[in-house]
């Protein structure tokens, strides 16, 4: 773990399908699992080289945090040749970026393009704090910024109460909405009663994926699937933590209640349909 003034860092290699077929709890945990992401006062990042997307938290409570560049991004500006998405899923919170002011209440999404800087976070109580999900890809065209709103999103509901899988999808980003160059971020809800998230589950070698759980009661889990379809594993994620998911990789996820999950992605496509469907039969 690497520092600078407000901020924690690390990096995570990609690992191979063989590789991790043959590990046990705890090496899947440290390459796949990531914790501690709503640090106070901190800015906590995660570099991963599945496909160079950043998985963060931001949790200002006194003082507004500055988003800083890290080592790994090798630019003097964090977002000189990135994009960045930021979700807050806590109190109501304010994002200073190049001399705007973006407000954000719980479930609120920020998109800022390429080339944004002087960007900040800020809460609006710290009684009740935001926390600010950071999602961050390599980016070669500027798009401009904006803010969307739960409501904004485009809403899809799915899925049965007999399937335990009833469940609402937001897509924050779609086609014919908020421009990206290869992010893409949503949102599911799952009904009372309902457990199951992505299941059947799919694969898409050509983008990697990133699952945020949160909404769950302290003593609440969710076991989340992952692995390739015949060879697969599993990761206990408690409250506000995130797991990768490789190309290879299924997710996919059974909890304790219902619960909610930030969904992003980054690759070669953004198509949501562009998905190789695994088969019941082959799940092993």
């Amino acid at each position: 773990m690497s520092q600078n003034h407000h901020t924690d860092y690390t990096s995570r290699f990609a690992i191979d399908p063989a590789a991790a077929a043959a590990m046990g709890t705890d090496e899947l945990r440290h390459n796949f699992h990531i914790e501690d992401l709503f640090q106070p006062g901190r800015i906590s990042l995660t570099y991963t080289h599945y496909d160079r997307m950043i998985v963060g938290g931001a949790m200002p409570v006194a003082t507004a945090l500055p988003l800083e560049a890290i080592k790994p991004t090798g630019t003097r500006g964090f977002l000189d040749r990135r994009e960045l998405i930021a979700v807050n899923i806590g109190g109501g919170g304010t994002i200073e970026a190049s001399g705007q002011s973006f407000d954000l209440q719980a479930r609120d999404m920020l998109y800022l393009g390429m080339g944004s800087s002087d960007v900040s976070f800020a809460s609006a109580d710290k009684a009740a704090p935001a926390k600010f999900y950071l999602l961050s890809a390599p980016a070669h065209q500027a798009h401009p910024s904006r803010l969307i709103r739960l409501d904004d999103a485009k809403r899809l509901d799915l899925g049965s109460n007999e399937a335990c899988n009833e469940r609402s999808i937001f897509q924050f980003i779609h086609a014919g909405g908020t421009k990206t160059c290869q992010l893409v971020v949503g949102m599911t809800q799952l009904a009372p009663g309902s457990i199951w998230n992505t299941m059947p589950c799919h694969v898409h070698d050509r983008r990697m994926e990133a699952y945020l759980y949160f909404d769950l009661p302290e003593a609440a889990r969710v076991f989340h699937f992952m692995g390739e379809p015949d060879e697969t594993r599993h990761i206990v994620m408690r409250n506000e933590e995130a797991v990768l998911s490789p190309g290879w990789s299924i997710h996919s996820g059974a909890g304790t209640s219902n619960y909610a999950f930030i969904w992003a992605m980054a690759g070669d496509n953004v198509d949501y349909t562009d998905v190789d469907p695994v088969a019941m039969d082959d799940l092993r």
